[in-house]
């Protein structure tokens, strides 16, 4: 065996040398093997045979297990240049489709790269209406990454001003920005950094009134609001008319978000919460503080969210809550069922 590997390796490295093509290599290779097979079968005691290894079984084992790893290969090749055509072909039926300029095809080009997202998942994000609902700590890293990922219209719901608190967390206001309405602050930033989207600010505080008509011109909405109030009429208004929701919350050094889809089988944020706290159970920012990176790592992990609903890329976190405990650095996922007895989503799980 050892002589046949050395026999092998000066074949091919003679190959190598003369710029013999691959497969010309392989069938020198695969010539000395069935010279050393044609050993074993000469008389036994012959000097050849003995030289070779004396041993039919070997040399067939050898052969067998080269083979199926070849054949192997093979296939995975084949497989693999078939997916490969067929993504290349649905990218090239799906291309007419999508209308980016070059500008925007080379903004997004790592988005279109991603087999899960693609050319197709890209154009998705483009025709997506998503509505936030607050512009603050976590709103301002949802914002700058929906519209860095180029969702074509976002809503900016938030009747507050910026003020000098607000920066050490809410990076997408500026020192400059302190007294300008949260929205347009927000609308500033966003198109800045992509001129390519279309934001469209609401400098008011979301209401019974105009819940229900604001929502249903958007397919999905987030809230990162800080108040209870707004918080279960946005998630009544959203199983009213089907729309996913995305929730996150924060406190101190712990963050927690959750895709909130009645329509898909997942409970609604009031099967979570029945009742809001009493006061003084769960203070607010303000009250008890919070670390200024935290909204940042819960805000983007729900933009990221956000792209896989519009996109229909991975799983999300339908009937599951995602925790982050920044102060001891640990990330852990919890199970959620609907409620029978819930009093907005429960009548159609009935």
């Amino acid at each position: 065996m050892l002589l046949f590997i050395f026999m092998a390796s000066v074949l091919w490295g003679t190959g190598v040398l003369m710029g013999a093509p691959r497969r010309a290599r392989w069938i020198m290779i695969l010539i000395l093997y069935f010279a050393m097979l044609g050993a074993q079968f000469l008389p036994e005691g012959n000097p050849v045979r003995v030289a070779t290894g004396d041993s039919r079984e070997m040399w067939l084992l050898v052969g067998g297990g080269v083979a199926m790893v070849l054949i192997y290969s093979s296939v995975l090749g084949a497989i693999r240049r078939r997916v490969q055509a067929k993504g290349a072909q649905d990218d090239a039926e799906s291309a007419p489709q999508v209308s980016f300029s070059d500008t925007e095809l080379n903004r997004y080009a790592r988005h279109v790269v991603l087999r899960e997202i693609g050319g197709l998942g890209q154009k998705k994000l483009k025709d997506a209406r998503v509505l936030v609902i607050g512009a603050g700590g976590l709103g301002s890293p949802v914002l700058l990454y929906l519209a860095a990922a180029g969702v074509g219209t976002i809503g900016v719901v938030d009747d507050d001003e910026v003020d000098n608190s607000n920066l050490q967390r809410q990076v997408i206001h500026r020192d400059a920005s302190i007294g300008t309405p949260k929205v347009f602050s927000a609308q500033e930033a966003m198109v800045a950094q992509n001129p390519f989207v279309n934001v469209l600010p609401y400098e008011r505080r979301l209401s019974e009134e105009d819940s229900s008509e604001l929502i249903a011109d958007y397919d999905l909405v987030l809230d990162g609001t800080d108040n209870f109030d707004t918080r279960y009429l946005v998630n009544e208004v959203c199983v009213q008319q089907g729309k996913p929701l995305i929730s996150g919350a924060l406190s101190q050094w712990e963050g927690q978000l959750s895709v909130f889809d009645p329509a898909q089988g997942a409970p609604c944020y009031q099967c979570i919460f029945p009742e809001a706290p009493q006061d003084g159970l769960a203070p607010s920012c303000a009250e008890a503080g919070v670390i200024g990176p935290l909204p940042g790592v819960i805000g983007t992990m729900m933009a990221v969210e956000a792209i896989k609903v519009i996109t229909g890329a991975g799983a999300v976190l339908r009937g599951e809550m995602m925790i982050y405990d920044a102060l001891w650095g640990e990330t852990r996922k919890i199970g959620l069922k609907p409620r029978l007895d819930c009093p907005i989503c429960g009548a159609a799980k009935g």
